[in-house]
């Protein structure tokens, strides 16, 4: 991961990097982002942070262009969450998701053979143990071992 970079938005609507002391494009900031670097973008004529709305501008130029990453029905269903009571935890949990789901990556990446072995136990544990608190919920499952032991 690369160190911050530092972007300034002037009101000519220009984007200027700091670190390369010229003006860049929104393509020219994706592919920054694209190379690890964090970014922050800050509007000169208020000294506002504005870093969400730049990317939430490259992700929408994104979706416009090539394959979406987002469906109709995902786009539904993030709209529903805002202004609800879960929405600081679903925002918790996607973060903590991409996070978890990068890391998963690399490690597959380094070695691919381990992670997919150790990724597909986790899950086949984690599904079982779904459908064991289904069928309990239900009445209809059986005790645990750790139950049993009680």
């Amino acid at each position: 991961m690369f160190p911050l970079r530092l972007i300034k938005k002037y009101p000519n609507r220009r984007l200027y990097d700091t670190k390369l002391s010229r003006y860049v494009t929104l393509v020219e900031v994706r592919d920054l982002i694209m190379e690890g670097w964090e970014i922050q973008v800050i509007d000169t004529s208020n000294g506002e942070e504005i870093t969400r709305s730049i990317l939430l501008q490259i992700v929408i130029d994104e979706e416009s262009s090539g394959n979406p990453l987002f469906s109709s029905k995902m786009l539904c269903q993030l709209i529903r969450f805002y202004g609800g009571t879960v929405q600081g935890i679903f925002t918790r949990y996607l973060e903590e998701s991409l996070n978890l789901f990068t890391q998963q990556q690399k490690q597959v990446q380094e070695d691919p053979f381990t992670t997919m072995t150790r990724i597909a136990q986790n899950n086949a544990k984690m599904w079982s143990d779904m459908q064991q608190l289904i069928l309990n919920s239900a009445g209809f499952g059986t005790k645990s071992h750790d139950d049993e032991k009680k």
